[in-house]
């Protein structure tokens, strides 16, 4: 048992009388710009995704810093007898 178009249609003509026309074009307007913006944030989202993901293919766009140095380990006897 769903809701027949009769049904609908009642309910939308009450939506109208309560709300009215203009208020209803405001919120539809404001509803499709909410919908514009999403889909807007999530292509860019998309593209600086993709821009990552070349970034860990191609070895040329990865930055090495050339004055790292490599960590040093250090045990527990390598430091006392630097303290010493």
């Amino acid at each position: 048992m769903g809701i027949s178009w009769q049904q609908l249609l009642i309910l939308l003509v009450i939506v109208l009388l309560i709300f009215g026309t203009k208020r209803l074009r405001n919120l539809g307007g404001d509803l499709g710009g909410a919908i514009k913006g999403f889909k807007k944030a999530m292509k860019e989202e998309g593209k600086k995704d993709g821009e990552e993901e070349d970034a860990d293919k191609d070895p040329e766009l990865l930055t090495k810093d050339e004055n790292a140095k490599p960590q040093q380990k250090t045990t527990s006897e390598e430091k006392q007898s630097q303290d010493k």
